[in-house]
C-alpha cells in the first residue's frame, strides 16, 4: 500500500463519505449508515471493507441493483422476533430502523431475534453486533453473500464468504468481537491481493477449471474460494445460508439473478441478528467471566485477542486521525 497522504479525523471521514453517498443517489439516513460502516473499517484498520469498498457501492447504486433510498419496513412479529423487509435497499439502515425494538425485547424476555430481508450487505459485519456489546449484551448475526465458495467435495461454487460476527461484554476492557469469513479468506482481501500483485497461501481457492491456485486473479477470474478447514468450514457455511436465508426470507446465495444490473456488487440476500441479555441470569457476572477467560488464555501464551487489532488500530487512529492513501484521498475527493 501506498504512503499515507494524510490522516483525517474520523468524523471529517464519515462526513466526506456520506456527501458521497448522498451524491449518488442515497437518501440521507442510508448514506450516514454506510459511511459509519466503511470509516469504521477504515478506521480500525480493516481495508478490505473500508474505502476499497466505495466504487463498488457507487457502481452498484447507478446499476439499479439497490435502493439508495429504501424505507425498511419493521415488524413486531412475537415477544422475542423481528422482522424487517429492508425494501431492496441496504441491510444497515434496516438494522438501525429496528435496533430499538429488538433491544426493548433483549432485556424483556433476556434474547430476541431480528431477521433481515429483501437486503444487501457489502460490508464487515462486526460493526453490526459491536454497538450490542457496549450496551452489555452478546449478540451474533450472520450475513449470506453471492455464490462464491465451493463446499468440501463439490466442482462448483455454490455458498457465499458467509461471515459470523459475535460480540460480548468483557469486565475492565474493550468488548470480545470476532468477525470471520467462512470460506478460507475474505473475498474483499482476495482483490487487494489481486490488486498488489501478491500470491495467496495454499487452500484458498481455485481456477476456472476447478485446479488449486494461489493466483488470486485466477480466483476472481471465474473461479472460486475453498471453505476454510474442508468440511468443518463448509458445513459452518451451511448453517449461515439456513439462517440468514432460509429463516429470515431472504435469498440463498444461488438465488438471485444480477446478470441484467452491470455493476452491480452487492449481494441480495438475508441476516440473521441474535442479542441476548446476560444480566437476566448472570446479573455483571458475565462480564466478569469473560475477563477470566482472557486472562487465562493470555496465562497459557494467548498473545492477541480476538478484535485486538482492530481496538489498537482505532486508539491509533483516535490520536492521529485515519489513515488514507495518496490514491484514496484523491479519488474520494473526485467522487465528492
Amino acid at each position: 500500500m501506498s504512503a499515507p497522504a494524510r490522516q483525517i479525523p474520523f468524523a471529517d471521514l464519515v462526513n466526506l463519505l456520506q456527501r458521497i453517498f448522498i451524491r449518488n443517489g442515497c437518501s440521507d439516513t442510508v448514506a450516514a449508515a454506510l459511511a459509519t460502516n466503511c470509516a469504521s473499517a477504515q478506521r480500525d484498520g480493516a481495508h478490505s471493507h473500508g474505502v476499497f469498498r466505495i466504487p463498488g457501492y457507487l457502481s452498484t447504486l447507478a446499476s439499479g441493483w439497490v435502493d439508495g433510498r429504501a424505507e425498511p419496513v419493521v415488524r413486531d412479529v412475537a415477544s422475542g422476533y423481528v422482522s424487517v423487509d429492508a425494501g431492496g435497499g441496504f441491510a444497515q439502515p434496516a438494522l438501525a430502523a429496528a435496533r430499538e425494538l429488538l433491544v426493548s425485547k433483549a432485556r424483556s424476555a433476556g434474547i430476541a431475534v431480528l431477521a433481515i430481508h429483501n437486503s444487501h450487505h457489502f460490508a464487515a459485519l462486526w460493526p453490526d453486533v459491536e454497538p450490542f456489546a457496549d450496551e452489555g449484551l452478546v449478540a451474533l448475526s450472520v450475513v449470506n453473500s453471492m455464490t462464491c465458495v465451493v463446499p468440501e467435495g463439490a466442482r462448483r461454487p455454490l455458498f457465499g464468504t458467509n461471515p459470523i460476527a459475535f460480540a460480548a461484554p468483557c469486565a475492565g476492557g474493550a468488548p470480545i468481537v470476532f468477525d470471520m469469513a467462512t470460506s478460507a479468506m475474505a473475498h474483499g482481501d482476495v482483490q487487494i491481493a489481486a490488486r498488489k500483485g501478491e500470491l495467496l497461501a495454499d487452500g484458498v481457492g481455485v481456477d476456472r477449471e476447478g485446479r488449486a491456485t494461489r493466483d488470486p486473479a485466477a480466483i476472481l477470474d471465474g473461479g472460486a474460494l475453498l471453505p476454510f478447514g474442508g468440511h468443518k468450514g463448509s458445513a459452518l457455511s451451511m448453517m449461515v445460508e439456513l439462517l440468514a436465508a432460509a429463516l429470515t426470507g431472504g435469498n440463498f446465495s444461488f438465488e438471485f439473478d444480477w446478470s441484467q444490473h452491470p455493476g452491480a456488487k452487492t449481494p441480495w440476500t438475508g441476516q440473521l441478528i441474535i442479542v441476548i441479555d446476560p444480566r437476566l441470569a448472570q446479573g455483571e457476572r458475565f462480564a466478569k467471566r469473560a475477563r477470566e477467560l482472557v486472562g487465562q488464555m493470555e496465562a497459557v501464551g494467548v498473545t492477541r485477542m480476538p478484535g485486538e487489532r482492530r481496538f489498537r488500530e482505532r486508539d491509533k487512529s483516535a490520536r492521529d486521525g485515519v489513515s488514507l492513501t495518496s490514491e484514496e484521498w484523491t479519488q474520494l475527493h473526485s467522487l465528492a
